[in-house]
């Protein structure tokens, strides 16, 4: 479910995986992205989510 959320909010996507100062930074990078770039940018910040969303499942799994 995360990995579809980061579709549409890489932000909070990235804050549910329990990392807040970079989902922080994320957030004040990606809206003006989106604005000033009209969107071109926002397949980066989904790739960046989905690779911490998948180091958060394998921190887990190692545990």
């Amino acid at each position: 479910m995360n990995y579809v959320l980061a579709l549409f909010l890489p932000p909070l996507s990235i804050l549910l995986t329990g990392r807040v100062f970079t989902s922080i930074i994320v957030f004040l990078i990606w809206v003006p992205a989106i604005i000033f770039s009209g969107g071109l940018t926002h397949p980066m910040f989904i790739l960046l989510a989905w690779i911490l969303i998948y180091q958060s499942r394998e921190e887990r799994r190692s545990r």
